[in-house]
Order: C-alpha cells, then structure tokens, then sequence
C-alpha cells in the first residue's frame, strides 16, 4: 500500500485493513500484539540524491477478546534504498506456531476451550495485576517475563509457578532468576528437575554396576576411566531429558531476517517432543510433531558425538598414558575416538531419540490422568519405573550397537 501525503491517515486505513484481516468480530481464547510497522519515504535536501529516507511508525495492537487497544507508538528514521513502500512486519508471534492471530486450535468451542483454559491455566493477568503480586512476594521479574507483562500478559499460573520457585534456597533460587533455560522449563513442568535427577541416579548406578561387573579387580586401578565415563554419562543424559522438556515460550520471539531467520523461526515454532501437550498459546500440526523427531534427531546425534569425542578421547589418553608406563598382554586395544564418537552419535540420533521421545509421551499420559491428578506419587512412582526399563534396554542395546560395529 503506497503512503500518500498524509502518513497518519493511512495508518487508520492499515489498521481497518489489519482489522478485516485478522477478523476482528471473532472471538479467540488468547490475547495477543500484532507489531505493524509502517514504511513511507519522503524527498531529501539534497534533489539529485536517488537515496531517501524513512518514517518508520510501530504500532502495537493488543487483541482482548472482541477489543482491540492500542499498547505502544514509536517512530524512527532510518536511511533505506527502496521507494515508497508499506511493509507489515508480524514480528514473530508468541504461540508456537507463527502465525497471527494465535491458532489455538479451539475451532468453533470459542468461550469452550477459553473457560477450558482458565480453569488449567488460569486468567491472563494484566501489567498492574502482576506487579501487585511481584511486590507482595518480594519478587523481581526477569526482563522478558517483565516484557510480556507489559505487552501480553502472563498466565496466572505461570506466575504462581515463578514466584513460589524463585525464592527457594541457593542455587535453585538463582538459576530460576538469572537461567531461562531452566527457568521456562520449570514453569512448563514442575517435575523437571525430579526427571532429569531420576535419569542421572538411574544412569550413573546401572553404569557403575556394569564398570564393576566388567573391570573386575582393576577397578580402583582404573578408576579414571570410569570417573571419564560417568562424567560424560551425566551431562548427555541433562541433554536428553533437558531437549525434550516442554518449556514456555515467553513473549514475542526475535528471530534474525534472511534465511537463517526463517530456519531459526521454524525450528522455534516446533513442539520441544512430538508429543507435547498442547497448551494455551501452543498448538502444532502433525507436520510440526513429525518435524520435531527429525529435528531432536539432529541435535541428540550432535551431542552424541561431541560427548564422544570428549569422553572418548579422555578415555584413550589415559589408557596410552598408563601403557607407556607399564604394558601387559592383557590389554585391550585402545578403541579408536572418530569411529567411536560416530557410533555415539548415530545411537543417540536413533535410539535414544525414539526410546525417550515415547518416555516422555507415556508420562505425559500418566500425568493427564485423573489418578495422578488426585495421587501425585503415582506419576513420580511411573517416572522411575519408566526410565529404569528405559536405561536397561539402551544399556544393553548399546552393547550390540557397538559390537556390531567392531567399536567393542
């Protein structure tokens, strides 16, 4: 759309053209901003000079049900190579899947599925709201929950969740203030951490039941080797509950422009597993689930094989070291690292991808249930079992993995 003479006069016709747009006598279960950002040119001082300027006006929309309000103006010039333009720039979108208004899947359950939402998640609470709550526990917002507090509001029970967590003792306190990473995922899960201690006890007690079984009376004497292998065996298996985690997405995404951002900007809007569930603010195709498999694919098979090579290559040294001192007939060889860090890599793209991503879909089946909702032990008692048997089956399964392929 051309700006003409007046500026101001064709941003009221951009937003009744966004209105039409995105149908504004409907009725969705979820606010949410829509940034419009308006481009015009205008001659500059200098007549023979082909570059001109820009007015760049953002105007922040907040849908509320069937009103709209306005949240922010801001202009800015900026010296550009193009005519005269008007770009609509969505700015990312803060429900997962990109798209503006939020799909939230509701269909025609319209007051339904937002009653359905309030009653799980509670209300949307707005700025002055949160502040009153964050003053009466003596809490801080981080920037981007304080962000969202201002432009979208949080769920009720977001905010529950932050405040009661971030004033527990050090360091969960502090990781919860200043780590989103584990922060969002806390908020999204409140057994996260439960799960990924119960794959690191599960893990490290089945590994060090196996380095004794195999190393026999040289265990003390090659104690190094198994410290190396447990060390590893933790921070892959943090990896592996951590990618897989549902987490919350707070406030609009920024995602870089050109084709990394448009990569960026899908990868984000996949669910974390293929079968998370779904919540406010959160819906995804069977395209987005089956993408998502491949994609956690991806990033196990990457920490695989930098676990690998890491873990691996320490192992090796150590066995080259001690042989230099003192060779025996009845040493082993020592494995080769690309070969080995490789097969780690393709177990965890395959195996383990596949073995948790149904894990995690079984706990969230459990958690759904009405038993689990009115007897909480139940789902920790599953988690345990659930990732016990899982452990078993990749130990042993690993076992002829390697066999296999000559590593062992």
């Amino acid at each position: 759309m051309p700006i003409g003479s007046s500026l101001g006069l064709n941003v009221s016709r951009l937003q009744i053209h966004m209105l039409n747009e995105f149908s504004s006598t409907s009725r969705w279960s979820q606010s949410f901003v829509a940034e419009i950002r308006v481009l015009g040119n205008f001659e500059t001082a200098a007549p023979q000079s082909k570059v001109a300027s820009k007015v760049a006006s953002y105007r922040h929309w907040r849908r509320e049900k069937s009103a709209w309000k306005t949240v922010s103006v801001s202009v800015e010039t900026e010296v550009l190579e193009k005519d005269n333009v008007v770009e609509v720039d969505d700015g990312g979108s803060d429900d997962g899947n990109g798209r503006i208004p939020p799909e939230n899947g509701d269909g025609g359950r319209g007051d339904e599925g937002e009653d359905e939402n309030e009653k799980e998640f509670g209300a949307v609470l707005k700025f002055e709201e949160i502040m009153r709550k964050c003053e009466k526990r003596g809490a801080i917002l981080p920037s981007d929950m304080l962000e969202a507090a201002k432009i979208t509001g949080i769920r009720e029970l977001i905010l529950t969740r932050y405040l009661d967590v971030q004033g527990s003792a050090w360091p969960l306190g502090f990781l919860m203030r200043h780590c989103w990473m584990l922060r969002n995922r806390m908020l999204a899960d409140p057994s996260f951490l439960f799960k990924v201690g119960t794959e690191v006890i599960i893990d490290s007690c089945c590994a060090t039941f196996a380095e004794v079984q195999k190393r026999g009376k040289d265990f003390w004497a090659e104690f190094e080797l198994y410290l190396a292998d447990v060390l590893v065996g933790i921070v892959v298996d943090i990896a592996l509950v951590g990618m897989l985690a549902p987490y919350v997405r707070i406030g609009i995404p920024r995602v870089s422009k050109g084709f990394l951002g448009q990569v960026q900007h899908a990868c984000g809007s996949l669910p974390s597993s293929v079968f998370e569930a779904e919540r406010p603010g959160c819906r995804f195709s069977v395209k987005q689930r089956v993408a998502a498999y491949f994609y956690k694919g991806i990033l196990y098979g990457s920490v695989g094989f930098g676990c690998g090579i890491v873990g691996q290559g320490i192992a090796n040294l150590i066995m080259t070291a001690k042989r230099s001192i003192k060779k025996s007939d009845e040493d082993i060889p020592v494995p080769p690292l690309v070969k080995s860090a490789a097969l780690w890599g393709i177990f965890l793209a395959v195996s383990s991808n596949t073995r948790y991503q149904i894990v995690n879909g079984l706990e969230q089946l459990v958690e759904a249930s009405p038993l689990a909702k009115k007897v909480p032990p139940v789902t920790m008692a599953f988690t345990v079992g659930v990732r016990f048997a899982n452990n078993i089956y990749g130990g042993m399964q690993f076992v002829d993995w390697a066999k296999w392929s000559g590593v062992q």
